[in-house]
């Protein structure tokens, strides 16, 4: 996808000037790059391999917030990061899902789940504690997805 950007450069466009990243958001995730909608985090919970999209839009809460071209790419960037999380961890099934209990800020999870996974069959949220992932994996994680969504 030609509209990829890595985290750290400048990406918002006028009409995107005033969205502004959860701060709960911001403190469980590493930033991984832009898309042309949503920005791409890592999650940052070593049990499972799990993206984050956030459309860059201030004041969504709801998938029925978003303008109909929007919610296109949304669906569009969602198809790449199941692609990407197919390609990044191998997971025997990948969940996608957008809650917004906790983070009312509309987000979409695309989380790879192994047959082994401690979480297996049961879902990923409110099991146990998130294990943060050493500096360096999480760091190398966070760039090979990029590599990824880059080469898409």
């Amino acid at each position: 996808m030609k509209a990829w950007r890595r985290a750290g450069r400048p990406r918002y466009i006028a009409r995107m000037t005033d969205f502004t990243l959860d701060p709960r958001l911001a403190a469980d995730t590493v930033p991984v790059g832009d898309l042309g909608l949503c920005s791409v985090l890592l999650m940052d919970d070593a049990r499972f391999p799990w993206l984050i999209l956030v459309p860059r839009r201030p004041g969504l809460s709801e998938l029925t917030d978003l303008a109909a071209d929007d919610a296109a790419a949304l669906w569009r960037e969602v198809h790449l990061a199941t692609s990407v999380m197919q390609a990044l961890a191998k997971p025997d099934k990948v969940n996608v899902a957008t809650l917004g209990n906790v983070v009312a800020q509309l987000h979409v999870h695309v989380v790879g789940r192994f047959l082994s996974d401690p979480a297996w069959p049961g879902p990923v949220w409110g099991f146990e504690t998130r294990k943060p992932y050493p500096h360096h994996a999480r760091a190398q994680l966070a760039e090979r997805a990029g590599a990824q969504f880059a080469a898409a």
